[in-house]
């Protein structure tokens, strides 16, 4: 005789059972790929023949290759300014000038006192001594009468005047262009090192030869030469760009957030159109090159204690292979031997949210506790599996 299981029991049973084989389903899937967890996918690709490029870049500020803060090597009231900023000068051009008044009286007097010592009697010691006196007071006035007048070193443009007529101007105690046996005033004015301090009376700049000096990561100086071509984009000017050359590397680093940047210099070969001093500009070197090099992409590539191996697919299995490389690209790297053009090599990459959009399914295309695993091509990455 059966026993009759009350229907209460047989509800209760079954919805237990339906909620365990819930649960275990939701542990197979928050175990095999959950939310977020990175998921390995691969891809296969063939050895491609072509060029392999390297760059590096960094962003800087547009300036003059040649600049200068020019300022009066002597004291005393502007009496004329005769430039303008933006005004195109040549070299030995006037710009600007003292009042000449005292420093004219000094000239004109130790000419005279000069032309009366080259009269005396120079062999012995005291008339030697006492002409040199004369001489080296002629020569200080000279000087004092070259520093009133700022002339140009070298034809460019005037970036900045820093003065006014009336105003007085205190000098630089600089040299001036006029030597110190020089017989007559010569062009005046000292110069110092550029090129945007604005510390001068005129800021005079060649913009024709434009620099830009960018900061490139410790890293990436390891890899600059002098000579290196660039490609400068400029931020201001969409579609516009530039070439230019690696002319000079810096040896101070700067430190910022804990990162160490050397600075280098970008000269441009020639000046685009539209592009002016201070606008913001990005320069791509090319730090390698390779041209008609087997190349693969470099995700392709692992490399460990020296060594550089790729996984190739042959016959539908996946094997490790031990390479040799050349050029580092920004996509690709250079393989100079260990494989050959047309090999298929696997690109194995990490994506997120196994499960996500697939309506639960795990990878494979197959529900979980559905039997057989992975179907043919399933399974990409997971080791073993065809992609």
């Amino acid at each position: 005789m059966k026993r009759r299981i009350p229907r209460r029991s047989l509800l209760v049973n079954g919805a237990l059972g339906v909620l365990l084989a819930g649960g275990a389903g939701v542990a197979y899937l928050t175990l095999g790929s959950g939310d977020g967890e990175a998921v390995a996918a691969s891809r296969t690709v063939p050895v491609s023949r072509g060029t392999v490029t390297a760059t590096v870049s960094a962003s800087g500020a547009v300036e003059s290759a040649r600049a200068r803060s020019l300022s009066f090597a002597g004291s005393g009231t502007v009496a004329k300014i005769y430039v303008k900023p933006g005004e195109k000068v040549s070299a030995g051009e006037t710009l600007a000038r003292l009042d000449q008044t005292e420093a004219l009286e000094s000239y004109n007097a130790a000419k005279a006192n000069l032309a009366v010592a080259d009269d005396t009697d120079t062999s012995t010691e005291k008339g030697y001594a006492s002409y040199l006196q004369v001489k080296n007071s002629y020569n200080a006035a000279a000087r004092k009468l070259a520093g009133t007048v700022l002339k140009a070193p070298f034809a460019g443009t005037v970036t900045a005047v820093n003065g006014t007529v009336g105003g007085s101007s205190s000098g630089t105690g600089g040299s001036t262009s006029g030597s110190s046996s020089s017989s007559s005033p010569s062009s005046g004015g000292s110069t110092s090192s550029s090129s945007s301090s604005g510390s001068g009376f005129i800021e005079l700049a060649d913009i024709g030869k434009l620099q830009i000096e960018g900061q490139f990561t410790e890293a990436d100086t390891t890899r600059l030469k002098a000579g290196q071509s660039a490609t400068v984009t400029f931020d201001a000017l969409p579609g516009t760009t530039a070439t230019g050359k690696v002319t000079a590397i810096g040896p101070s680093p700067t430190t910022s957030d804990n990162v160490v940047k050397y600075p280098a210099t970008i000269t441009l070969d020639e000046r685009p159109s539209g592009v002016r001093l201070g606008q913001t500009a990005t320069a791509e070197i090319t730090v390698g090159k390779a041209a008609d090099a087997l190349y693969v992409p470099s995700a392709a590539v692992r490399t460990a204690g020296g060594q550089s191996t790729v996984t190739v697919l042959r016959n539908g299995q996946r094997s490790s292979v031990r390479v040799k490389v050349g050029v580092k690209g920004d996509q690709g790297t250079e393989i100079t031997s260990g494989l050959e053009e047309g090999d298929q090599v696997v690109v194995t990459s990490a994506s997120t949210g196994g499960t996500s959009g697939n309506g639960g399914m795990v990878p494979g295309g197959r529900m979980p506790g559905s039997g057989g695993g992975f179907p043919a091509g399933g399974g990409a990455g997971r080791g073993g599996g065809r992609p």
